[in-house]
């Protein structure tokens, strides 16, 4: 079995928000296709994502909120049969289709089966290949193409259920990880590190810095040397004091120079460089132990090539 573990499942892909979307189910399809031009597919242990359950995805959202969403999948599935229409929105950019509760729980049940197998020893490390993405969505409010915080759930998953003290979680989607904080902030358990641009979407003013939390804005048009060395300097001293016993990656590649939803000059080298840095980190305190959960990234190639880079650096090949 390989190190590596890469959590998917079909259901993902069936969660769409209408066409012409950027958040779309072709986003998967990019990235399998380049693993398997790659070649890099043979070095993963591939593994299918469970069904999470409500009472799981308590530990990081509030009962109304899970209760709400699946209500409001309950309702569309009625309407569909009935002719109605085919989405149901929660914000003018978020919308659920009546396959999108499935993919909600196959994302949260990833994130938390590569928990168990990277805490059992069965996995050095995993990428949870899913959709809709996460770190937007707060304890009790969907928003921004999220519904569910995979990473957060993942992470408050680690401290409750395996009794791990001390987690990290690190964001480097070019959007503020809001949600993550919302629901993480408050933990003294958990430290949490971003990058993002800013001002930008979602254009709340981020908290500031405390001993759990390191947010770090760049502005538009920022390149990759200089993440470099913002990272460099300000998340690893931090991470590296706070010895964390496994570290959660929030990992959005629309930070890259090729993706039209950002502003950043991130490419493929920047990405692993981060990796290769959070691995070092991992490799003296957590164990080795990593989870990597797919967030953004809308240009398909750049999404492909990038997820490449990050799993090359994860796996060591």
């Amino acid at each position: 079995m390989s190190k590596t573990g890469y959590f998917t499942h079909r259901d993902c892909r069936k969660h769409e928000m209408g066409p012409g979307h950027p958040e779309c189910p072709e986003r998967l399809d990019a990235i399998e296709d380049r693993l398997l031009v790659s070649g890099l597919d043979l070095a993963l242990t591939r593994l299918e994502a469970p069904l999470a359950s409500v009472e799981e995805m308590e530990l990081a959202h509030g009962r109304m909120h899970l209760a709400a969403l699946r209500g409001l999948s309950a309702s569309l599935q009625e309407e569909v049969e009935a002719g109605g229409p085919s989405y149901a929105h929660v914000d003018p950019d978020t919308a659920m289709n009546v396959h999108s509760w499935n993919a909600i729980l196959r994302g949260a049940g990833a994130a938390m089966a590569a928990t168990d197998a990277v805490m059992a020893g069965e996995l050095e490390n995993a990428f949870c290949a899913i959709r809709p993405p996460g770190h937007h969505a707060c304890r009790d409010k969907a928003m921004g193409f999220c519904f569910v915080n995979n990473v957060a759930l993942a992470a408050k998953y680690a401290v409750e259920r395996h009794g791990l003290k001390r987690v990290a979680i690190a964001d480097f989607d070019v959007h503020h990880g809001n949600g993550t904080e919302d629901i993480v902030a408050d933990d003294e358990r958990i430290l949490m590190v971003s990058i993002y641009q800013h001002p930008f979407y979602p254009h709340g003013g981020a908290r500031p810095d405390t001993d759990t939390m390191v947010n770090v804005p760049v502005p538009a048009y920022t390149k990759g040397m200089a993440v470099r060395e913002l990272i460099e300097v300000l998340w690893m001293p931090r991470l590296e004091a706070f010895k964390p016993e496994m570290i959660f990656i929030s990992a959005g590649f629309d930070a890259h120079r090729e993706d039209d939803l950002g502003q950043l000059g991130l490419v493929e080298a920047d990405y692993a460089w981060i990796t290769e840095r959070l691995k070092g980190v991992a490799r003296r305190f957590s164990k080795g132990r990593i989870v990597s959960c797919l967030e953004g990234g809308y240009n398909l190639s750049a999404l492909g090539r990038s997820v490449e880079a990050h799993l090359r650096a994860l796996a060591d090949v």
